[in-house]
């Protein structure tokens, strides 16, 4: 009856696009300060070509002027474009919308860095597509933006999810779940920390691949626990959890490295995106047990022989989709 919950839950899984794994590329605005009037503008935006991006773009206050034209460069599938702005009497007090962002499926990530070394950092959504600019950001400020961060950026890394839901269905008992969690929320803050300070590079492709990989072998191993021969992922999944976890969070440091971090609040904008990333993810598995105990529920209520083969449904699943994004991802390296 278990192994018939995990299937249901499984198929949630069908439903999302394979092509979309660990997508995090929100739209970014980086104003730095030169004097009292004057900014340099980087607006890095998701293109679909390289000739064309998504129609948004920053409205700067009334009586802005550009000193510079704008020069603009793509790569990897994102427009950057830089340009000098001046602003009478500076940005403070003063509002930044975005043209366009009501219709555009993305965020927007901005930060302004000022001459005295202080940065304010906004996250715009399409809800409301504007932001005043204040003078004196504050702590709360950065630990509210980078834990939603976080937790968007784990709910929709569906690759992480995946792993996460193959532990699930490999590790028996509530003791040993907790454990194997636990071993993994340990390992991946600890390179998300040494990745995002500078101290471990990894290339993004190859890493992003072994993720994947990853997967698969938590999907080989559920095969043999199956099949009454359990592997190590089986005997020991808290060793299994803490190795892969290393793995992923060079993957969330490559999802952090996109947003930055503000200069002045690297603590604390680092420790609330793992926060929320922690949050997201007990957010998932609590989802994935109410759907195992509704599975439970069901099966009891049918009268249904299942047939011998399905436990296999679920890693063999797995299994392919992290296959093709071993492919996919080695492909563009």
């Amino acid at each position: 009856m278990m192994r018939l919950a995990l299937s249901i839950g499984l198929l949630l899984f069908a439903w999302v696009p394979v092509t979309f794994a660990d997508e995090f590329r929100p739209a970014y605005l980086q104003l730095t300060q030169k004097d009292l009037n004057t900014y340099d503008v980087l607006w890095k935006i998701p293109a679909v070509g390289e000739w064309q991006t998504l129609p948004v773009s920053p409205r700067f206050p009334e009586g802005t002027k550009e000193l510079t034209s704008q020069v603009s460069a793509y790569t990897a599938g994102v427009a950057v474009i830089r340009w000098r702005i001046q602003v009478p009497g500076g940005l403070d007090g003063k509002e930044i919308a975005f043209d366009g962002l009501s219709d555009a499926p993305l965020d927007v990530l901005a930060r302004l860095e000022r001459v005295d070394g202080t940065a304010q950092l906004e996250r715009v959504v399409l809800t409301n597509p504007r932001f005043v600019v204040t003078a004196t950001p504050g702590a709360f400020e950065v630990a509210r933006t980078y834990t939603l961060l976080g937790i968007e950026h784990i709910l929709a890394g569906f690759d992480h999810l995946l792993f996460v839901f193959a532990l699930l269905l490999l590790v028996n008992g509530t003791r040993r779940l907790l454990a194997t969690v636990t071993a993994f929320t340990i390992a991946h803050s600890l390179t998300l920390a040494a990745a995002a300070l500078g101290f471990v590079h990894i290339p993004g492709q190859p890493m992003e691949a072994a993720i994947a990989l990853s997967i698969a072998f938590i999907a080989a191993e559920i095969l043999q626990a199956g099949r009454s021969r359990p592997g190590l992922g089986q005997r020991y999944p808290w060793l299994v959890a803490f190795s892969f976890g290393l793995l992923h969070g060079l993957g969330f440091a490559g999802a952090l490295s996109e947003i930055g971090l503000p200069p002045l609040s690297i603590p604390t904008a680092l420790v609330f995106f793992n926060v929320g990333v922690e949050i997201g993810q007990v957010l998932f598995i609590g989802a994935m047990l109410v759907v195992i105990a509704i599975g439970r529920r069901i099966a009891r209520l049918i009268v249904w022989r299942q047939p011998d083969w399905l436990w296999r449904v679920p890693p063999y699943a797995i299994g392919s989709v992290a296959m093709f994004w071993v492919v996919q991802r080695m492909s563009v390296y």
